[in-house]
């Protein structure tokens, strides 16, 4: 078995970045922390922290820190199963991923009574669509909001429905950059407006309906869903938002939908673990059941 004082001082030292700061969460010397990660990498044969400011792991550092936090995410819920909260809380925890879009958009207001009234706090890790579902892979979180379809080895997948996205931009965007229509060649030119680089939607639909590589033309990257929609408004460039984020703009004409054609439908789900806590359960029947009034079905 893995020695249960090493693992934490291991855990202190990646979550905090440096020895120092782990010997200060666990109360303890910071030689006394770096003895004990010494004698893990001993026992396991494997250096699994590399001194570096801040320290980082080794690929077999990950392994372990996954196993970890995928442990502890465990006994915390089994510890919230049988006791319903924490010793030193009235408030449930519970750790969730989603995309910015959603949080952005739809995901707190449909929420928020269920938090107030069941006293859980949420610890909210953002990540591209098609990304947090690594992090329920990895048990980092108790459940996330995905793109992805299929179901993981002991988890439960509900269909949400589908976020509508619209390539759009400022009608004086428009008249500078697309005058004679939007086309291959104007489109090399002009400023496109990405979520970060792991946003693939914008260049997925500029590759499929005109043949062009993201190298084909400008963009900014503004890793904000509220600044990434501004930078449109305020004409830095053209891209994908979600429809609900900016119906009034649409209807007030301050935006328009400048590619029709590039209409897409990315479709949500929501995992979670099988072995759930109650406010999980609770959050999740909430969450499915609101989503069909807010999201599109097909």
């Amino acid at each position: 078995m893995l020695p249960h004082k090493s693992c934490e001082a291991f855990l202190a030292v990646v979550e905090t970045g440096s020895f120092e700061q782990a010997a200060i969460r666990l109360h303890i010397t910071a030689s006394a922390v770096t003895l004990r990660v010494q004698s893990l990498e001993k026992q396991l044969g494997h250096t699994l922290i590399l001194r570096e400011r801040p320290c980082r792991v080794t690929a077999m550092g990950q392994t372990l820190l996954e196993h970890l936090q995928h442990q502890r995410l465990m006994e915390q819920n089994l510890l919230q199963q049988l006791k319903g909260k924490s010793e030193d809380s009235s408030f449930y925890k519970l750790n969730i991923a989603t995309n910015a879009d959603s949080l952005e958009t739809w995901l707190l207001a449909t929420i928020q009574p269920t938090l107030i009234q069941e006293k859980i706090t949420i610890n909210l890790m953002i990540d591209d669509q098609s990304q947090t579902h690594q992090l329920m892979e990895t048990g980092v979180v108790n459940a996330c909001i995905s793109s992805e379809a299929s179901n993981m080895k002991g988890c439960i997948t509900h269909k949400l429905g589908a976020m509508r996205y619209l390539m759009v931009a400022t009608p004086e965007f428009q008249r500078i950059w697309f005058k004679n229509g939007v086309t291959r060649e104007s489109l090399r030119h002009a400023p496109a407006v990405i979520f970060n680089d792991k946003d693939q939607l914008h260049s997925d639909v500029i590759v499929k309906l005109f043949g062009l590589n993201i190298q084909s033309y400008p963009y900014h990257f503004i890793p904000s869903a509220a600044a990434f929609s501004e930078a449109i408004s305020l004409g830095l460039g053209f891209g994908m938002v979600p429809e609900i984020q900016i119906q009034n703009e649409l209807k007030q004409g301050k935006l328009i939908n400048l590619i029709p054609s590039a209409e897409t439908d990315v479709n949500l789900y929501w995992h979670h673990w099988k072995q759930q806590s109650e406010p999980l359960k609770i959050l999740t029947h909430v969450l499915v059941q609101q989503a069909q009034n807010i999201m599109i079905q097909n």
